[in-house]
C-alpha cells in the first residue's frame, strides 16, 4: 500500500486479501477515543521534545518530579500508581533523577523508600512547569471556566469507569 492507504499502481493484492472497506467501521473523524489519543500523543510529543531539548530529561522524568513535588516523601510504588506508569518506567526515571542530583531517597525497602526533591530538583520543577502547563493552555484555550469544570468532571468519571472495567475484566480473566 502507498502512504495514503491506496494500493500502488501495478501491485496485485494477495488472493485472500480483502480489498474493499468493511461495511461497519469506525468514523475516524468522530471516534472520540481516537481523537483523545491523537491529542494526548501530540501534547506528550511536544512536551517530551521540549523537555529533552532544554533539560535532557523526558516526560516520565518530569512526571516523577511533579509527583514528588505534590507529595514529598512518596514512594516509587505510590508514584507508579498515581501516574499510571509501569514500575520499571518509574524506577528508571528515579535512577536518572537520583543520578542527576534532583531526587534523594530515604532509607527503606526498595519501592517503598520515601523520595524527596533536592534544591536542584525543586528548581528543575520550577523550570519545567511552564512547558507542561502549555499543554493545559492548549486544551483549555477555547473553554469557559464552567466548561473546564465540566470537562474535568467528565474526564475523572471516564477514568473511574475505565478503572472499574479493568477490575471487572481482570476478575473475568481470573475466573475464566
Amino acid at each position: 500500500m502507498g502512504t495514503n492507504g491506496e494500493h500502488r499502481v501495478g501491485q496485485t493484492p494477495p488472493e485472500s486479501a480483502v480489498t474493499e472497506p468493511l461495511a461497519e467501521i469506525i468514523d475516524p473523524e468522530n471516534f472520540t477515543p481516537r481523537l483523545l489519543a491523537l491529542l494526548s500523543n501530540a501534547l506528550v510529543w511536544r512536551e517530551s521534545h521540549e523537555l529533552r531539548r532544554r533539560f535532557g530529561l523526558g516526560t516520565n522524568d518530569w512526571r516523577v518530579i511533579s509527583a514528588i513535588a505534590i507529595r514529598p516523601g512518596v514512594s516509587a510504588t505510590f508514584v507508579s500508581g498515581f501516574l499510571g506508569l509501569n514500575k520499571a518506567v518509574v524506577s528508571k526515571s528515579v535512577s536518572t533523577l537520583v543520578g542527576r542530583g534532583l531526587v534523594v531517597l530515604s532509607d527503606g525497602p526498595r519501592g517503598s523508600r520515601p523520595m524527596y526533591l533536592t534544591a536542584g530538583g525543586a528548581q528543575m520543577h520550577e523550570d519545567m512547569l511552564p512547558i507542561s502547563m502549555r499543554g493545559q493552555e492548549i486544551i483549555l484555550a477555547d473553554l469557559s471556566p464552567q466548561e473546564i469544570g465540566r470537562l474535568n468532571t467528565l474526564l475523572r468519571r471516564m477514568l473511574e469507569k475505565t478503572r472499574e472495567l479493568r477490575v471487572l475484566e481482570s476478575e473475568a480473566d481470573a475466573a475464566g
